[in-house]
């Protein structure tokens, strides 16, 4: 059967159904299922009307699996134009269960759901320069690390790997290596004889660099690109058979090929079948030793691409261990919390065999914060954290929408303004001490308050509300008065409900537990009160059902950082269906308390992985970290991170930041710490700082302007993914850049203390 049609017309929106086997629809906008490219019958039911740019629906069919049952479909949320298979993407929605896989072997390290969580990161040196290469592999090995990828991009630097290997090998070091090959076939398959492992980018193997063209195409000559794919790719898969290599189809959001976004959309499900096309020419050669990855810069599309592949692998009973990473995180606490949102929000999910924390720092340096990702996933799942079951309908797992709480209105009498006590983007709340309170324009500085004359005003990274657990004494004039200015620049003061009964301060909003709630204790309080509640999550449905009859003004979710075996992301996600099911539009700011001595990297993984897993599926509308002995300013700046990182709050200049490697033409961290340093105070602004060009402009997919490494000492410059200069001497090249963003009206100059 065929539709001779070019619309597929329906009444209204439900669920289709098509063989099991089945990878896509596409539609004109780029967000339909776009898979494959074999005719075959389809059985449409209720579906909304989609456009086609042929005269035929194509459907995959799975060969190995003939008759197979049918799979619903069903938007990825309503009124959304993308079908997605009514299909899990993880084992469990109410614990941490670890997805069962396949054993897959590079070298003698073994990758799969009965293994550890791997660990591994890339050489920065001249893939050339033998001895130095040598040399960081085995800093690296001995740092911990399980695997290591090298830059291969020639004919020379494939030729020096097998001296790297030998060299390795006679100083007893067996870490196994894997070659990063863009563009070269030829090279890939020189390499395959000494590497345990080939890294392939499905965009630009067989692809040439993408242009950005919107291509046409017929059914035939798809075939016919896809025919050239099986020929260019398959010696590589007989020859790692031969050889007994392990292969990773490793997708870049930045570097899909034209005719995969002209046909399937520069989306996740254009990722998805990039890696589809080879892992099929794979699996036809009867080769499985191969895992996949799908990297984005933004750790949104990041997750949102790991869940669709998962969830069409389930259909299609595919087992392949998952590498997982955020592609150009950047450094410092910026790199390690983009990372932590993307990997750990997987992670929770019981998703990923082996890990990547990309900085532009050091290899080496990417070793530890890399292993307590990993840690925190594991255990996460060994112990199978999580909260009793409980029934999913309303969270979106493939398509961000933001589930925005009903912000605090201001009510007829009230003396302060209360309207600016979170903030509509995602508020940040801190913890502050009563020994802060005795120096208030160091407080006022701490919040990133602007001060004009000794006074606070809100600026645009201004601390919205602040807590605390000790009220000042009633006759501490100094402290109260220090509160009030506060309160009346609309930063909300919380205080908990037995000191608001003992030392009122005026105007405070008031926390409470539902233990209090239910005592009817808030009923002490002077009427019009605002009240903050916190909540656990896991709470049993009689407890939470006094949230009916209470109006809040914030929930604050906070399961103790001690509990061994519930899950904050799932009490969490149990928290807000509660509040879908019942329609309570509360705003839910997450609230994590670090114990003493946790280390920094601990806490932006832990706030990442905790709270950033939640973010990202629009889950909540804000943060409040607390560590008794970590500084204010940290503490501050990782909350405003976390908020920029999951797409919500911007307050500073993104930068999109390559780790290095052995392509790079120039000092990344050097220039990038020259870059930071100029540029810094511009919010909304993002630059994109790449040590080269292999992945293509599309690497630069969230950045308004690039600082590309064009060659050795030259430099080119982008807006967008639009080279707009080329070959700048890189001593003129930061003030280039910086022209570049005045001429786009996008400069502000750097603010200046009043």
């Amino acid at each position: 059967m065929s539709l001779q049609s070019s619309y597929l017309f329906t009444e209204k929106m439900a669920t289709g159904t098509v063989p099991a086997s089945f990878t896509g629809l596409r539609n004109r906008d780029h967000h339909g299922l776009g898979f494959g490219k074999n005719l075959d019958v389809i059985r449409v039911s209720d579906l909304r009307r989609i456009k086609f740019r042929q005269t035929k629906v194509a459907v995959v069919k799975n060969s190995a699996t003939p008759g197979s049952e049918t799979v619903e479909l069903e938007p990825a949320s309503a009124g959304s134009p993308l079908l997605v298979p009514r299909q899990k993407y993880c084992d469990s929605i109410h614990k941490t269960v670890r997805r069962k896989t396949c054993t897959v072997m590079v070298g003698n390290v073994a990758l799969g759901s009965e293994h550890p969580i791997r660990i591994q990161t890339m050489t920065t040196t001249d893939t050339k320069d033998v001895a130095a290469t040598v040399e960081q592999v085995m800093r690296i090995a001995d740092q911990g690390a399980d695997i290591v990828r090298i830059t291969v991009q020639g004919k020379k630097e494939a030729d020096s790997c097998f001296e790297i290997k030998n060299s390795l090998v006679q100083k007893n070091y067996n870490i196994p290596l894997v070659a990063d090959i863009h563009f070269a076939p030829p090279v890939a398959m020189r390499v395959a004889e000494c590497f345990d492992k080939i890294r392939v980018n499905p965009g630009n193997f067989a692809d040439r660099r993408a242009q950005f063209e919107q291509l046409e195409y017929t059914e035939d000559d798809y075939q016919k690109e896809l025919e050239h794919i099986e020929k260019v790719f398959s010696p590589l898969v007989e020859k790692c058979k031969k050889y007994g290599r392990a292969m990773r189809i490793g997708t870049n959001h930045g570097s899909l090929s034209d005719r995969i976004m002209s046909y399937h959309g520069d989306s996740p499900r254009g990722m998805v079948e990039s890696a589809f096309e080879y892992a099929r020419i794979c699996r036809k050669l009867d080769f499985h030793n191969f895992v996949f990855s799908m990297k984005a810069s933004n750790p949104v599309i990041m997750v949102q691409a790991y869940r669709l592949l998962v969830a069409e692998m389930n259909v299609l009973g595919w087992d392949y261990p998952l590498h997982l990473g955020v592609t150009e995180a950047g450094e410092g606490e910026d790199g390690r919390m983009k990372s932590a949102i993307g990997i750990g929000t997987l992670l929770m999910d019981g998703l990923g065999d082996t890990i990547r924390v990309s900085l532009t720092e050091p290899p080496e340096e990417e070793i530890d914060p890399c292993r307590r990702l990993a840690n925190l996933g594991m255990e996460a799942a060994k112990l199978q954290k999580g909260v009793a079951p409980f029934e999913e309908k309303h969270r979106r797992y493939f398509d961000f929408q933001r589930r925005s709480g009903q912000l605090p209105v201001q009510k007829e009498g009230e003396e302060v303004d209360y309207r600016g006590v979170l903030h509509r983007d995602g508020s940040v709340l801190m913890s502050v001490t009563l020994d802060q309170l005795k120096a208030p324009e160091g407080l006022y500085r701490d919040l990133a308050a602007k001060l004009i004359i000794g006074m606070p005003y809100k600026d645009l990274a201004t601390v919205d509300s602040i807590l605390l657990r000790e009220l000042p004494p009633l006759d501490d004039k100094n402290a109260r008065l220090a509160l009030k200015r506060l309160v009346d620049v609309s930063v909300g003061v919380i205080a908990p409900l037995s000191e608001q009964l003992s030392k009122p301060f005026p105007n405070a909003l008031v926390l409470v537990t539902l233990k209090e709630l239910s005592s009817g204790a808030q009923k002490l309080l002077q009427e019009g009160t605002r009240l903050v509640v916190s909540v656990r999550g896991d709470e049993s449905q009689g407890e939470l059902e006094i949230l009916k009859n209470i109006d809040a003004a914030m929930i604050l979710h906070n399961l103790p950082y001690a509990e061994e075996k519930t899950s904050r992301v799932h009490a969490a996600r149990r928290l807000f269906e509660y509040f879908s099911e019942n329609s309570l539009n509360f705003p839910v700011i997450h609230h994590i308390q670090f114990p003493e001595k946790a280390h920094r990297d601990d806490l932006v993984i832990g706030a990442g992985a905790n709270a950033g897993a939640l973010l990202v599926d629009g889950l909540g509308d804000g943060i409040l970290l607390e560590a008794p002995d970590q500084e204010f300013d940290f503490l501050r700046n990782t909350s405003f991170n976390l908020l920029q990182g999951c797409r919500m709050r911007n307050t500073k200049t993104e930068y999109v930041s390559c780790p290095s490697c052995g392509r790079t033409l120039f000092d990344l961290q050097e220039i990038s710490a020259e870059i930071r340093e100029k540029t810094s105070h511009l919010p909304g602004v993002s630059i994109a700082i790449m040590g080269c060009i292999v992945n293509g402009p599309g690497e630069m997919a969230d950045a308004d302007f690039g600082y590309v490494g064009g060659a050795p000492g030259k430099i080119d410059l982008y807006v967008g993914k639009t080279v707009v200069k080329r070959g700048i001497a890189m001593e003129q090249a930061t003030d280039a850049l910086i022209q570049l963003i005045k001429d786009n009206g996008r400069w502000v100059e750097p603010p200046t203390e009043e």
